[in-house]
């Protein structure tokens, strides 16, 4: 039995030109400004130049062609599950639905005890866990704490083994390396029955924030995003760009911006798996 979600896509405040006129504008800004990139993603670049790029490595740019960008989106599924451990709790993405979680990388928590504002731990992680596997109206967790009492080469698979060990519903991470992403899936398949049941049901996903606004690929990130395609487990391709600060100040042209960074990223998945379960993560804000 799976979670009927909420009812989306109520509040539409552009009309159906106007998305469409961003849309095209987007797909423009890639094709004749492109992306930049840190170092580091040689191989990343090799990949996309054979899909049809166009790259320059002295101003470290690329630029997608919009029948490329149109290509690459088409392949992303329109329809996916996140599930749960119970199958009580699957999320089917897609259409009008909507979900809710946690989430966030809180420093410091008020302490019920003391009344004091503390560093967090992983405890505290855990016991979110706990709350959310209780709450008919929260869908799925995510890690809403940094656990300060771990090394952080540790967060990744103490964030999910504890979480696990206190909800059954979907869990998602920001994962931090490369490396602890493998370790984690890892473990996570041996609690879940092997890989292939992994793969077949992911009761996990990964949440990347693979764009620095504007326009710029985080190599760290990008790496995540690709793992999460090599292993099957959907991620959440995330730009948080913030308007007056690092995009325009206007809410069109942020907005403009935010989807040109989330196809480009959507692109690049595609173009290393085609197929690839990827959720649009904008999340566009304002500096104050």
């Amino acid at each position: 039995m799976g979670s009927g979600g909420l009812t989306g896509n109520i509040y539409r405040p552009l009309s159906k030109n106007q998305v469409e006129t961003i849309h095209d504008r987007a797909l423009d800004l890639l094709e004749e400004c492109g992306m930049t990139y840190e170092e580091g993603l040689e191989d990343v670049l090799a990949v996309l130049k054979k899909a049809g790029c166009r790259i320059d490595p002295e101003q470290k740019r690329i630029c997608f062609p919009r029948d490329l960008v149109k290509e690459m989106v088409a392949k992303a599924p329109g329809e996916f599950i996140l599930y749960s451990r119970n199958g009580e709790n699957d999320m089917e993405m897609g259409k009008n639905r909507v979900y809710a979680g946690t989430g966030g990388s809180a420093i410091k928590i008020l302490d019920l005890d003391t009344g004091e504002a503390r560093q967090t731990v992983l405890q505290d992680s855990h016991n979110v866990a706990r709350i959310v596997d209780q709450m008919q109206h929260i869908h799925f967790f995510q890690s809403p704490c940094v656990p300060h009492d771990l090394p952080i080469e540790h967060y990744d698979v103490n964030i999910i083994f504890s979480a696990m060990m206190a909800t059954q519903k979907h869990i998602m991470l920001g994962f931090n390396f490369d490396t602890t992403f493998r370790e984690t899936y890892a473990m996570v398949s041996r609690i879940v029955g092997g890989e292939d049941v992994l793969r077949q049901m992911p009761v996990i996903s990964n949440s990347a924030c693979i764009i620095i606004s504007p326009m710029k690929f985080c190599t760290q990130s990008t790496r995540n995003v690709l793992t999460a395609g090599e292993l099957g487990i959907p991620t959440t391709v995330t730009s948080a760009p913030m308007s007056g600060s690092t995009s325009p100040m206007t809410m069109a042209g942020t907005l403009l911006q935010t989807h040109a960074e989330e196809l480009s990223a959507i692109t690049l998945l595609q173009a290393h798996f085609p197929g690839a379960k990827v959720l649009y993560g904008g999340l566009p804000a304002m500096a104050d």
